[in-house]
């Protein structure tokens, strides 16, 4: 009898082969210049077309969302038509790919701003953390306040993104409001102190991300539409004073866009999974009414105990897709899976990226 983790799911009006994801996996090989992606990017994407479901890598909305250096945009025709090769490979394998939407926000240097601007954030407050620029890992630049007539602007640049990824083949799109990025700086109190109508309480520090929803939505449709949460990571110098009222609030509001799914990361992002003392990952997935993607730390076990519990309805996967380009069937078979390369995961050529076998030895192929 099959596992469940391994039969066809549906997350809204995306049909998914597995109940296996492949996370989103910043790789830094696009071009710096015009943010476009490229032959190596096809071959990456089509290698892993065997995934229920891929998430680009983090792919910014515009100019001022860049924060790391040769990471790809979607918000020109040509990053959407060179967007479209790598779409109609994992099409003709029978895969199925949404693009993940990126604002950085304040972690951001001003080497890779336009006119070497400072970023913007929602709030003057620096974040004690490190970005990927041209000369290596180096501390994040100090950030303006975002006006509050440049909002409609922020939102527009969301909404016009998701019509790139619709013109480039998507099969939908997802907001990446987690790992303290720019929405996720407005929804947590340690980088909002704003005392406008998107600061302070938290129907004003999520208004921001609901606004955008309502807009990518709008764009397109909301069954074609995730969003990624980290309600309790301290990912890129992040932290809020309450997460479990800041998320229970967002979640309940979310409940009534009738969103394709809702992507969590479940604890500390890239580490570990338990919370602090009062905080519970299942009361929030209790709020939640549609599909839930879980996402940290999974290994085959607590996948498949996951979804046959329910607690989870589809699982993401980061690294092991790196190093396993077949993940699906290795995981399937319950057979040995590689590990990857530290030191060729961001930036570079086809090393560390499309030359990882698949299970029989050969070459995955594209």
């Amino acid at each position: 009898m099959t596992a469940k983790l391994f039969t066809p799911a549906r997350a809204g009006a995306i049909d998914l082969s597995s109940r296996i994801v492949m996370a989103p996996l910043t790789r830094n090989r696009a071009d710096d210049a015009t943010g476009e992606v490229g032959d190596l990017h096809v071959e990456y994407y089509a290698q892993r077309a065997t995934a229920g479901l891929i998430v680009t890598e983090a792919t910014q909305i515009s100019p001022e969302g860049k924060g790391y250096v040769q990471t790809p945009g979607i918000h020109t025709e040509a990053q959407a038509d060179a967007w479209k090769r790598v779409t109609d490979a994992v099409h003709a394998r029978g895969g199925r790919i949404v693009v993940q939407l990126w604002h950085v926000g304040r972690i951001s240097h001003t080497s890779l701003q336009p006119d070497g601007q400072a970023p913007v954030a929602p709030s003057a407050v620096a974040a004690e953390a490190q970005t990927f620029t041209a000369q290596g890992f180096e501390p994040v630049s100090a950030p303006r306040a975002l006006a509050l007539d440049e909002i409609p602007r922020l939102i527009g640049d969301y909404r016009h993104a998701t019509r790139m990824a619709r013109r480039a083949g998507f099969d939908g799109v997802e907001v990446h409001g987690a790992n303290g990025y720019l929405l996720d700086q407005f929804l947590k109190t340690g980088a909002n102190r704003r005392t406008d109508a998107y600061g302070g309480s938290v129907e004003n520090r999520a208004r921001l991300l609901l606004e955008v929803i309502a807009a990518v939505a709008a764009e397109w449709s909301a069954d074609r539409v995730g969003l990624r949460l980290s309600p309790f990571s301290p990912a890129n110098g992040i932290d809020d004073a309450d997460p479990t009222a800041t998320f229970s609030h967002l979640i309940g509001r979310l409940n009534s866009f009738g969103l394709a799914y809702l992507h969590m990361i479940e604890g500390a992002t890239g580490g570990p999974r338990e919370l602090a003392e009062g905080h519970s990952l299942d009361a929030l997935r209790a709020l939640w009414d549609g599909v839930y993607m879980g996402n940290n730390g999974y290994d085959r076990q607590l996948a498949l105990d996951a979804v046959e519990t329910g607690a989870v309805d589809l699982v993401a996967f980061g690294r092991p897709f790196i190093a396993n380009p077949d993940l699906v069937a290795r995981l399937e078979r319950d057979a040995p899976l590689a590990q990857p390369d530290p030191e060729t995961m961001y930036g570079g050529g086809a090393e560390g990226l499309t030359d990882y076998p698949a299970l029989d030895g050969r070459r995955a192929a594209a």
